[in-house]
């Protein structure tokens, strides 16, 4: 009889149950079964709650993975290496890692730039093949991340959420001495504006509506907090800005309405960074493109360089992890104590990690 193990699987849309499942086959070749030890719950996982399958693979099976139709969620996570395929030096048992969640063909023209993580097959563990809200997962090792000394399982499962910010944030070129504008405060909004603060950002505005989320953003190192409902962004940025609008803007929400506003934010020639993820496109006229030089640039997950940049500013204290995980709780819970709790709360929380671990 194989072996069995509790894991939250979706199924449909507002329809992910807590169930038993086998525990995962030995790790193929190049790959690594991981016992998991903490898994955050994603916007993306909210995502296809809500409003999936958005990601999820049902009209067909995924050309990487193979995988189509119910999936076991979960891929902000880190857990202790139990189990290596044939081949694989990068990491050994008992190793803590924090894996990378863009599993990729490595053979198309993105690939092989290096920018795997928009791969023309591209794969998201815990979307496109079986993640992390459950006991083991396998995993390639080549997306192993090692945690460097100090930085605690619980801190190594928010990298990835940072790593996404801290792409964007890249994304954006330099940005010394510049104004920037972070549309949103949640996990990737915070995370990001942390990043901009870190490549040297001289004010780092940020708009949000919610009271808590004001408050952390604050607390995170926010210049300016700019609430829309009590002010027009668009004409209080441009009075802190000598009337030209900011260099650059992220947006973070994946909003119809804040893709527009983050072209708005920004003077001519600036740069609008597009991080969140969106259910229903926008209504825009391109002119404000054409008319003015700016340029919209889109930003996809991150790679494991961008892992190492988060580790590095996590051990130097210019990124915090702690102060974006709002609850913890076991997987038992995911659903009502989880999914629906940041859904009908979501002013009051960031990131809620569930745990796997004994």
């Amino acid at each position: 009889m194989s072996e069995t193990m509790r894991a939250a699987v979706w199924h449909a849309r507002e329809d992910v149950r807590v169930e038993t499942v086998p525990v995962p086959p030995s790790p193929p070749a190049g790959w690594v079964k991981i016992a998991v030890e903490w898994c955050g719950i994603c916007g993306s996982d909210l995502h296809e709650y809500v409003a999936g399958p958005i990601f999820i693979p049902v009209d067909a099976p995924h050309p990487l993975t193979g995988k189509q139709g119910s999936v076991i969620l979960g891929h902000e996570f880190t857990g202790r290496v139990v189990e290596l395929g044939d081949g694989v030096t990068n990491v050994k048992v008992g190793d803590m890692v924090a894996p990378d969640a863009c599993q990729h063909c490595g053979e198309c023209v993105t690939c092989r730039a290096g920018r795997y993580n928009v791969c023309e097959k591209l794969a998201f563990t815990g979307l496109h093949n079986d993640g992390a809200f459950a006991r083991y997962v396998n995993v390639p090792a080549e997306l192993c991340y090692v945690l460097p000394e100090g930085v605690s399982p619980e801190a190594g499962a928010v990298i990835e959420p940072l790593a996404t910010g801290f792409k964007a944030v890249r994304e954006a070129g330099t940005i010394l001495g510049e104004t920037v504008v972070v549309i949103g405060a949640g996990t990737i909004g915070l995370g990001t504006m942390m990043a901009a603060r870190a490549a040297g950002a001289a004010k780092v505005i940020v708009l949000e509506m919610s009271a808590a989320r004001i408050a952390k953003a604050k607390e995170c190192g926010a210049d300016v907090v700019l609430n829309p409902r009590e002010c027009d962004p668009v004409a209080e940025v441009k009075a802190m800005t000598n009337g030209s609008g900011a260099d650059v803007s992220f947006e973070c929400v994946g909003n119809k309405m804040t893709g527009p506003l983050a072209v708005d934010l920004i003077r001519n020639a600036g740069r609008a960074i597009i991080v969140g993820i969106f259910e229903e496109p926008s209504e825009f006229n391109f002119f404000s493109l054409s008319g003015t030089d700016k340029r919209i640039i889109g930003t996809l997950a991150y790679t494991l360089d961008d892992f190492m940049g988060v580790s590095a500013l996590l051990a130097g204290g210019r990124l915090t992890a702690e102060s974006l995980i709002t609850g913890r709780i076991g997987l038992e819970d995911i659903v009502e104590k989880g999914f629906l709790e940041l859904i009908n709360n979501k002013d009051e929380n960031i990131k809620i990690l569930v745990k796997l671990g004994e």
